[in-house]
């Protein structure tokens, strides 16, 4: 069903978007949108990091016991 709207339909959903909700109100929504993308990609950063903390806290020690008093 999509396959079949083109340019001209898809101009005319925005037409008619804009008449119902005004300027000021898309603008409004995009800025949320794009606050919640922001605010989406720090907590996968953050969970990112705590993750490879938490792998370098668990890291094992290989050093060879002779070769640890050398540092």
């Amino acid at each position: 069903m999509l396959n079949n709207i083109g340019l001209p339909g898809l101009l005319l959903i925005a037409v008619v978007v804009l008449v119902l909700f005004g300027r000021g109100k898309i603008a409004n929504l995009m800025g949320e949108v794009g606050k919640g993308i922001t605010a989406f990609k720090k907590g996968v950063n953050e969970g990112t990091k705590e993750i490879e903390d938490g792998a370098a806290d668990t890291a094992k020690d290989v050093t060879p016991e002779n070769e640890k008093d050398k540092a």
